[in-house]
């Protein structure tokens, strides 16, 4: 065989093994595409399932929230379908035991932040929701002419009052005792819906309450103001709660409360911006 002939088919051999090593990088490179297509198709479906889920969500909140909450959690559950939302009030000092005592439940919303920063080892952070003001409510037609705080000091008038570790009835120590103004109630009540419905069945001739509670009882009691300069401003903090087993829903239930949408609702309620 010929020099010539012999490197032809040298050649030729090379190039048919060159060839062959080359097609499975090339299907290297398709099996990479391949899995990169796969992926790309993939993130969308990991980005929907990092949106907070539907869950039934059980929430702790004050007393005094007890009216416009209801038009709050039908606001949200029609903003976010398959979602419940389920209330359950009571004076924010009740509503702290029942978190330290383990209560099921996902979020807190008190009236105070002194209760809420009590129940820090139980809560995540905590955000002011509304803030709200006190009034003097008295019997209807305000009998007793009361105008001021100092006329509650008048032993004539039975005045009612929430006890002293329910915000409200700290709220109302806090400002009498700025005013140097002595009252002793015929009653200390566990919240302050307790204490407006005193006022309204007679049982007493006056008493201190949110100006919200006091405006849903129409004509049953009349408001006395208290000038912004002796009166008390109520706070209200949201946080989740870190026993939660919804904590997703949980936290864009409360980050809800801080749009506009939900604050549109509360100052409708007569709640301050917070």
């Amino acid at each position: 065989m010929s020099p010539m002939i012999l490197k032809r088919r040298r050649t030729a051999a090379a190039a048919l093994t060159a060839a062959a090593l080359l097609v499975p990088v090339l299907s290297a490179c398709g099996s990479s595409d391949g899995d990169n297509d796969v992926k790309a198709d993939a993130a969308p479906s990991a980005a929907a399932s990092a949106a907070p889920k539907a869950a039934n969500l059980t929430v702790l909140a004050a007393s005094s929230l007890t009216d416009v909450f209801k038009t709050v959690g039908a606001a949200y559950e029609k903003a976010h379908p398959g979602t419940k939302v389920t209330f359950s009030f009571a004076g924010s000092q009740e509503l702290a035991a029942q978190v330290k005592q383990g209560a099921p439940a996902d979020a807190l919303v008190t009236a105070d932040t002194k209760t809420m920063d009590g129940l820090k080892a139980d809560t995540n952070d905590a955000s002011v929701i509304a803030r709200n003001r006190l009034v003097i409510a008295t019997g209807k037609g305000n009998p007793f002419k009361i105008d001021e705080l100092k006329d509650l000091a008048d032993s004539k008038i039975k005045v009612v009052l929430a006890a002293p570790e329910v915000p409200v009835g700290r709220y109302s120590k806090q400002i009498l005792d700025a005013q140097k103004v002595e009252v002793k109630p015929v009653s200390q009540e566990p919240n302050v819906r307790a204490v407006l419905s005193k006022v309204e069945l007679g049982e007493a001739d006056a008493g201190l309450v949110y100006e919200t509670d006091s405006a849903k009882s129409g004509d049953k009691v009349v408001n006395v103001e208290i000038p912004d300069a002796q009166n008390a401003v109520a706070s209200y903090p949201a946080a989740t709660l870190k026993a939660s087993k919804n904590a997703e829903a949980a936290a864009a239930f409360v980050a809800w409360l801080s749009t506009a949408e939900a604050q549109k609702i509360l100052q409708d309620a007569g709640f301050q911006k917070a």
